[in-house]
This record gives C-alpha cells, sequence and structure tokens, in this order.
C-alpha cells in the first residue's frame, strides 16, 4: 500500500514539519497514523516530500521528519475534458473517476442541451464542489499535481480553448455525423489535447459546427454510448494508454 497524501500549502524545505489544522486532523484522528509511519506531503501542483511520523500531538498535529522532497513534471500530453454538466450529483461522480484516472484538468460546460443550469451563488456552489472533489480524489488517487478545475465556459468559450489545442476533439456518437475512433487517433507527442464530453441529450448541430469552425473533430469510443458523466473517465483511460502515461 502506498503511503497516504496530505496536502499542504507549501512543501517543506526543512527536515522537520508540523502537520496541523484539517489536514493534521485527518492524519492524527482519522488516519491515526503512528510514529514511523510514512505519508506523503503535496501542495497539488506537481510539489511533494516523502516523510515519516515522529510524533502526534493532541488531535489535530503530526510532527514529521522529511526524508526526499521533489517536484513531478508538467505530463508532455496534457489532457483537458470539457465536460458538460451533469444532472444531480453526477458530476461530482465525473470529476472523481477523472481525477483518479489522470486527467490534467477539467472544464465545466455549459451547453445547450444542459438540464442543469449554473447561475449565481448555485454556480459558485457547485463549481466550489468540483474543486474539492478534485482535490479529495487527487489525495486518494495518490496524485501530486491534482486536476485544474476551471471556471464554467459557454460554447464560444469552449470554441477558443479548441482552436488553441494541439488536438482538438469531440465525444459524438451519431450515425449521421462521420466519427473516428478515439483508439485509433493521431496523438501529439507533446502539447495539450482538447476533448468535449457532451450532456446526455448530445452535442447539438450547432455546437458541432461551432467547434468544427474551431478545428475540433468528432470521435467515438465504441458501439455502445456512454452517459456524461462516464464518457470523460473512459476517454481519458483511452488516451492516457496511448500517450505512454499508462506504460
Amino acid at each position: 500500500m502506498t503511503a497516504p497524501v496530505f496536502v499542504v500549502e507549501e512543501v517543506p524545505a526543512g527536515a522537520a514539519y508540523v502537520l496541523d489544522g484539517p489536514e493534521g486532523r485527518h492524519a492524527v484522528s482519522v488516519k491515526r497514523l503512528n510514529p514511523g509511519e510514512a505519508l506523503v506531503l503535496t501542495d497539488g501542483r506537481g510539489g511533494w516530500a516523502e516523510a515519516v511520523v515522529t510524533a502526534a500531538e493532541g488531535k489535530d498535529r503530526l510532527v514529521v521528519a522529511v526524508s526526499a522532497a521533489g517536484e513531478e513534471p508538467e505530463p508532455g500530453v496534457r489532457i483537458t475534458v470539457v465536460q458538460a454538466l451533469p444532472k444531480g450529483d453526477r458530476g461530482e461522480l465525473a470529476v472523481e473517476t477523472m481525477t483518479e484516472t489522470g486527467v490534467d484538468a477539467i472544464v465545466p460546460w455549459q451547453a445547450s442541451r444542459c438540464i442543469t443550469q449554473w447561475r449565481g451563488e448555485r454556480g459558485a456552489k457547485s463549481l466550489a464542489k468540483w474543486r474539492a472533489t478534485a482535490r479529495e480524489a487527487g489525495k486518494q488517487s495518490r496524485r501530486v499535481r491534482f486536476p485544474e478545475v476551471a471556471e464554467a465556459m459557454s460554447t464560444k468559450q469552449v470554441a477558443a480553448l479548441l482552436a488553441e489545442a494541439d488536438l482538438a476533439m469531440v465525444l459524438h456518437e451519431d450515425r449521421d455525423t462521420p466519427s473516428q475512433a478515439l483508439a485509433t487517433a493521431e496523438l501529439p507527442a507533446s502539447g495539450q489535447v482538447v476533448l468535449v464530453v457532451g450532456p446526455e441529450g448530445g452535442v447539438s448541430p450547432e455546437e458541432l459546427a461551432v467547434f468544427a469552425a474551431a478545428g475540433a473533430h468528432p470521435y467515438r469510443l465504441g458501439r455502445s454510448v456512454l452517459r456524461t458523466s462516464t464518457a470523460g473517465t473512459a476517454a481519458t483511460a483511452v488516451l492516457l494508454a496511448r500517450t505512454g502515461r499508462w506504460a
């Protein structure tokens, strides 16, 4: 079993460090770490430090000795999933599983066929939930570089993002629209891959046209049609395997 991961603002530079606050409480009172046990500290931006517990103080302070530290480099091929807003808590499910799989960035998209609408305070709360989910899933999956969760984008903003990508893709299952299998797509050796996952009702013809004008082409996963909350995870797995990041 790999060592548990805890998030800190800055990765410690010295040999001794005190983990306190909510993360310290989780380590002491929930994980019940004892002297001699290993853990990893990360800033979620690639910085990491391996450490060993030397003492637990009270209910929320863990004293550790840092044995090694470093920074995980940015991946050569960076994968961004533009995720149309699912219904209910399926958005958090999508974020959780994509994070565990290894996606690098997630962009919430207010597609025309989305039932869920992010407006005002509700939108701010939903975005906060997505970001908290990415953070917790990053810890759970032992990542030290958590995915970025952007502000929700409109179709026009997504098109601008696609136009800047080294490879722009739209997952689209439609017998009337020619598409290539994602598993056979020619991927760049480095750079940014942006993949759009539509809502349950699919990407509209108007949105497809806007994305096509930005340089995005339609791709399919297979014969079965996945729900929007699982399609991004499956697609991320396919791409990660083909870029060599799962080698």
